[in-house]
């Protein structure tokens, strides 16, 4: 539920949007995880009602990127220009005096997200050409350059260590497998990454793929990092029939080069070892999701010539 306050505050955001318009009503969305997100309507002057979507992120966001917001509403208008059915950027709000931190205001995308489709060989073959849409950006063209280099970022990462370990033999050879190759000499130009393409931030309307959201992990890289992140999530998600026809699927569509994906397959690994058991449901689900990791990544480690655990 909405607070009084916090309406105060939203009729203030659509005053500062448009001084002829008004808030007719906002609720919180669920879902949200790395940012706040609300539903607000608003009435224009001529008396139609738009929704659309008020976006703040979380610690973690700004932690790791303090223009966040601004980044994402720039992407978002290249992702638009680019034909890709992503929200349409409303409002940018960097004054932080309505709240504490910037915030963007984007137009709400009818559709849900999908756990149970009815076809799941082509729920995955559309998310694998919807990921080489967004790959075909043309970065020179559009200017990426203000989004975070994933090169930087994993160099960061390999110089200072992790924060965490779990101890276990299967992380070791997957750090040091990595650590044998890094950095690693990619194939692939760089191009436009999602950061977190799974079925949590896909969006579905009869049956077709309507919407893609939640850009706030937005690099510049390689490829095959998204491929990478989507090939474990639809793991969980779906099985292992599922990851496969995802592959193939974007294999076919994309021109590529594929032979690091191994290597990107345990980056991934390491990205997701600490998060399982808070995003499962119950001890049943994390114990299943913990053994399709190990499974995944022996496959990885034995591709790059690793002996599997």
């Amino acid at each position: 539920m909405t607070s009084l306050k916090d309406k105060a505050k939203f009729a203030h955001v659509v005053g500062r949007m448009d001084p002829d318009s008004r808030l007719v009503g906002a609720r919180r969305l669920p879902g949200g995880v790395s940012a706040e997100v609300t539903l607000i309507e608003v009435e224009r002057p001529d008396g139609e009602i738009e929704e659309m979507v008020l976006r703040r992120h979380g610690p973690v966001d700004l932690q790791q990127n303090p223009n966040v917001a601004e980044d994402e509403y720039r992407l978002l208008e290249i992702t638009g220009r680019s034909g890709l059915v992503t929200p349409k950027p409303r409002f940018l709000d960097q004054k932080c005096d309505i709240f504490p931190t910037a915030y963007v205001v984007l137009e709400y995308l009818v559709g849900e997200t999908e756990f149970e489709p009815v076809d799941v060989i082509d729920y995955v073959s559309q998310m694998a050409r919807h990921l080489t849409y967004i790959h075909e950006i043309d970065c020179v063209q559009q200017d990426l350059t203000f989004l975070r280099d994933q090169t930087v970022l994993y160099a960061q990462k390999f110089e200072s260590g992790p924060g965490h370990r779990d101890g276990s033999t299967r992380e070791e050879k997957t750090r040091a497998a990595l650590e044998a190759v890094w950095p690693l000499q990619s194939n692939n130009i760089p191009v436009l990454l999602h950061g977190d393409y799974w079925p949590g931030n896909v969006l579905w309307e009869n049956g077709k793929l309507a919407g893609i959201i939640d850009w706030e992990d937005a690099q510049f890289g390689e490829p095959l990092a998204d491929l990478a992140n989507a090939r474990l999530e639809l793991l969980w998600a779906f099985g292992e029939d599922a990851m496969d026809s995802f592959t193939d699927a974007y294999k076919s569509v994309s021109t590529i080069e594929f032979t690091n994906l191994p290597y990107w397959d345990l980056c991934t690994s390491l990205r997701h070892t600490f998060d399982i058991a808070e995003f499962a449901s119950n001890q049943e689900e994390a114990d299943r999701m913990s053994r399709q990791h190990d499974w995944y990544v022996d496959l990885a480690l034995e591709a790059v010539g690793s002996t599997s655990c």
